[in-house]
């Protein structure tokens, strides 16, 4: 068999390549010799991935509640895997900027569309069987989304709003993660006292948390975003790609987890508040109104965010 002029570029270019590497060419294209050919359910993984779901009761709609919260930990991922690409991306522009964000966006869309599988395919009477022995876990608990949140804005814009005047950049970060808005989720801050729910997050992740805030202090998407100069700054797609994650994240997603909340802990009706499986007050740790959590304050005007969730 005669090689041909293409043939023979690829292997020029795969003996730069290993050359590059300090690797043998000869020894890469003889374990092709002894290599399988990739199939579809090797590369995704399928038996592995199909196996994860471990039901604790016999009750059939615990698996789509299971299947379904373990897809919304792959979107998260997914997510992570594009900020991180504009947080270490050098010589960051407004188009590739723009793209990640409205990428993450339809993420976030697909998300929220989603909670219409719970609320449509699973029976609320088998929930309310099923869940109580998940009690203290909670999708509270996602410590991804926790890392979505600190990649994408300056953690000062995720403080209790009730201690935002008394916290800085300056502050230290085991202080700062103290009085994050969801710890009053699972604490008494009269008393300091912590739900189980809290404290099993916090052992799992507390160092890991801390980590990850200091890698993103000055890579955050916001942050990000105030350095780039003016020019790519005031690009009218790169504002509206910013204001629509914004909104897409901290209303319309986080809403329809509350009406999806609301639906099968309260039948609908708000007065009729049954405490989640970790024991939080849900209703006001999750309602944007609450808590107004924005992760560009500055792309907002101060109507918005006065009034932000409030008429939802």
């Amino acid at each position: 068999m005669s090689t041909t002029p293409k043939t023979n570029e690829l292997i020029e270019q795969l003996e730069k390549k290993f050359s590059n590497l300090g690797q043998d060419l000869n020894v890469h294209l003889e374990g092709l010799l002894h290599s399988k050919p990739i199939t579809y359910w090797d590369y995704i993984q399928t038996d592995a991935l199909l196996n994860l779901q471990i039901q604790r009761t016999n009750l059939p709609d615990e698996m789509v509640f299971i299947m379904y919260h373990q897809v919304n930990e792959l979107l998260f991922k997914m997510i992570l895997w594009e900020i991180e690409q504009v947080a270490f991306k050098k010589n960051l522009d407004a188009p590739f900027f723009s793209s990640k964000l409205m990428r993450i966006s339809r993420y976030f869309d697909m998300l929220t569309s989603s909670f219409n599988i719970m609320k449509e395919g699973m029976e609320a009477e088998q929930y309310m069987k099923f869940r109580t022995t998940l009690t203290p876990a909670s999708g509270f608990q996602s410590a991804q989304y926790r890392k979505i949140e600190f990649a994408s804005t300056e953690l000062i814009n995720l403080i209790d709003k009730r201690f935002r005047d008394n916290i800085d950049r300056n502050t230290p970060y085991e202080h700062a993660l103290e009085h994050l808005y969801w710890q009053a989720a699972g604490k008494d801050y009269k008393t300091g006292k912590k739900s189980q729910l809290l404290k099993a997050f916090e052992e799992k992740y507390r160092v890991e948390f801390v980590d990850f805030t200091e890698t993103y202090n000055k890579k955050n998407l916001y942050t990000k975003f105030k350095t780039l100069p003016d020019e790519v700054k005031n690009d009218s797609a790169l504002i509206n790609a910013m204001r629509d994650y914004d909104y897409t994240v901290n209303i319309t997603w986080v809403m329809a987890h509350y009406d999806a909340a609301n639906y099968y802990l309260s039948g609908g009706d708000s007065s009729k508040i049954v405490e989640a499986t970790g024991g939080s007050e849900w209703t006001k740790y999750m309602h944007p109104k609450y808590q107004k959590r924005i992760f560009f304050p500055s792309l907002w005007s101060k109507d918005e965010i006065e009034n932000w969730g409030a008429n939802i």
